[in-house]
């Protein structure tokens, strides 16, 4: 992957990652529906969109780098757990000092309390949206959700890759049954980006003109912001709730309500990114704060909701500053998170492949 795609691969992430933020900020809990147009625009719902392209994409680069199921498995299984471990750690215990503070800061549709065996083993085993067992919400950590839908689009990604004759088939049956059809159906758009790396690796659908080349990278986005001033999500999931017979989707598919949508957003997505491989394919220098704030953008995603949480139970109300303090506090917690544990990845991975021949029977 050339410097210049990946460098925009992070720019990417991180406004992905922003966006994710401050949507939920803008929830009437927490800003007094101040800023609820920016739950109306329902952004961070879209954002996670984007994630799941980007995410295909490197997935594909990294399965190709990686060359073998094992050595795959085992660094997207140290990517996800090195983080999200630690971050239950912290969910649970922001959740319990929150809760204790003010309870009515955490309302149940929120909020969901387990042991700390369950929270710890459906949080790190991304099941809490797998269909074989009960949808758990891990403590406050909503969108944990997302997680979930990625661990299985690795599983059936690396399935299909690494393994071969009926083997193939078993695993991937088994995994389907698992994880449920709703978390398949947000699956276009993770391939969408797996689809990415393979024609921009062999220099397929990238534009060769400048011209057609921002009209795609610049399109994307206006075609986006047209779609939603229209409303076309609002309309696009009044359709899938009348096919499923129901008033709200979400209440037979889950996070897949708007599959329609998402899909689109994957198109979009997938259209930008054939655009920015030619406009950024000559860069040939980093930007290193890019590289850096990219370098978080796990970190944060998966702290600060729970950190948003505990601040609206210690931040008294009225309070000047109530809102730059509940906006800064999470960035600052996930920057401060990333520096022990997202940063620190490459240390954990050379720790543990020193110590995996000692424990290998002779």
């Amino acid at each position: 992957m050339n410097r210049g795609f990946s460098l925009w691969l992070d720019v990417l992430r991180i406004l992905a990652t922003v966006i994710v933020v401050v949507s939920h900020w803008a929830y009437p809990r927490f800003t007094n529906g101040d800023y609820i147009i920016i739950r109306e625009w329902n952004l961070g719902s879209d954002a996670v969109i984007v994630f799941f392209v980007i995410s295909g994409l490197v997935i594909a680069y990294a399965a190709g780098r990686d060359a073998d199921g094992a050595t795959f498995t085992f660094n997207r299984l140290t990517r996800l757990w090195s983080v999200l471990v630690p971050a239950l750690l912290l969910t649970f215990i922001f959740d319990r000092i929150g809760y204790g503070i003010r309870p009515e800061a955490y309302p149940a549709q929120f909020y969901h309390i387990h042991g700390f065996g369950e929270f710890i083993l459906r949080g790190a085993s991304f099941s809490n949206e797998f269909r074989l067992f009960d949808r758990v919400r891990i403590g406050t950590n909503g969108p944990l959700w997302s997680l979930s839908y990625e661990a299985a689009y690795y599983g059936l990604f690396a399935a299909a890759m690494f393994l071969s004759g009926m083997k193939r088939y078993v695993v991937l049956a088994a995994i389907v049954a698992l994880v449920g059809v709703p978390i398949l159906l947000l699956m276009p758009a993770w391939l969408m980006g797996v689809f990415v790396w393979g024609a921009v690796r062999k220099g397929r659908f990238v534009p060769h003109s400048t011209l057609i080349a921002l009209i795609l990278a610049l399109g994307a986005p206006l075609l986006y912001a047209a779609g939603i001033w229209v409303g076309l999500p609002a309309a696009l999931r009044d359709i899938t709730a009348t096919a499923l017979g129901v008033e709200d989707a979400r209440s037979v598919i889950g996070f897949s309500d708007e599959l329609i949508w998402n899909a689109i957003i994957g198109a979009l997505t997938t259209m930008h990114l054939f655009g920015m491989a030619r406009l950024w394919r000559s860069r040939t220098t980093d930007i290193a704060w890019i590289r850096w704030a990219a370098g978080a953008s796990f970190s944060v995603y998966v702290t600060h909701y729970p950190t948003l949480h505990l601040m609206d139970a210690i931040l008294p109300e009225p309070m000047t500053g109530r809102y730059v303090i509940l906006i800064t506090v999470p960035f600052v917690v996930g920057l401060l998170f990333a520096a022990v544990f997202e940063r620190n990845l490459k240390r954990l991975r050379t720790a543990l492949r020193r110590f995996r021949p000692r424990v290998r029977p002779h």
